[in-house]
């Protein structure tokens, strides 16, 4: 059979097409095989523990002058907790610890416990952190796993030891983070609920005058931290679940 020249070219560029087939599926990229890229979690900060440093070893050279007792409760946190200056006249018949470091995060008193906490062999471990957390964009969830972090971690070490989480109240400066707050404390709360070692502080609606919106008198000028008459009150909370 005698083809002719259209005939011939249409073959030709057909064999073209199919010889140059296999090159190409070599070299395209086999994108469903290859590892999704690393991304980093919504919320997940890199901690400098060293900003903490300072603070720390101010409270190991105190411990070195005048020892804490053992078997004491050990409050711990951030600045609620560092700002309660009137915790021992508070707690008059039990022996109280306080080392509390502002701007704190739960992942900076898991990272300290060893020079802050397992020396002391407390108790009883009242934490209050978990706000500045959430104010720098962790999810609730994420600030419930460090949570529970800390807690492996004490009872790791100190199996005996009673953990009491006071939970985050809302402020006049940080109205955008209630749900958040209210979501973080409902996490903890229904976790320990049946725990014999882990005990809940509701305090969320203590600040809550009959609007449902915080009472000004209770708050410092900053509209964040607790004035006097709020620490009264924290204490009035706290008071009934220690030992």
């Amino acid at each position: 059979m005698r083809l002719n020249s259209t005939t011939v070219k249409m073959l030709l560029s057909c064999t073209l097409l199919f010889s140059a087939l296999p090159a190409c599926s070599e070299n395209a990229p086999t994108v469903q095989n290859q590892p999704a890229p690393a991304t980093k979690p919504v919320g997940t900060v890199d901690r400098d523990f060293s900003r903490w440093e300072k603070q720390i070893a101010a409270y190991e050279a105190m411990d070195r002058i005048q020892p804490p007792p053992n078997n004491a409760i050990l409050f711990i946190g951030s600045s609620s907790i560092r700002r309660w200056s009137t915790l021992a006249k508070d707690f008059p018949h039990h022996q109280v610890i306080n080392r509390g470091f502002g701007g704190s995060h739960i992942v900076d008193a898991t990272h300290f416990a060893d020079r802050i906490i397992f020396p002391y062999q407390p108790k009883m471990i009242l934490l209050r952190a978990g706000g500045n957390d959430i104010s720098v964009g962790k999810s609730p969830e994420q600030v419930f796993e460090d949570y529970k972090a800390f807690v492996a971690k004490v009872r790791e070490r100190l199996p005996k030891t009673k953990i009491v989480y006071c939970s985050i109240f809302p402020s006049p400066s940080n109205r955008t983070k209630w749900d958040a707050f209210k979501a973080l404390n409902t996490l903890i709360e229904k976790y320990s609920r049946y725990q014999s070692d882990l005990k809940y502080i509701e305090t969320f609606d203590m600040v809550l005058g009959p609007g449902g919106q915080p009472r000004p008198e209770l708050f410092a000028p900053d509209r964040l931290h607790l004035s006097a008459e709020g620490y009264r009150l924290l204490a009035e909370r706290v008071r009934p679940f220690l030992p």
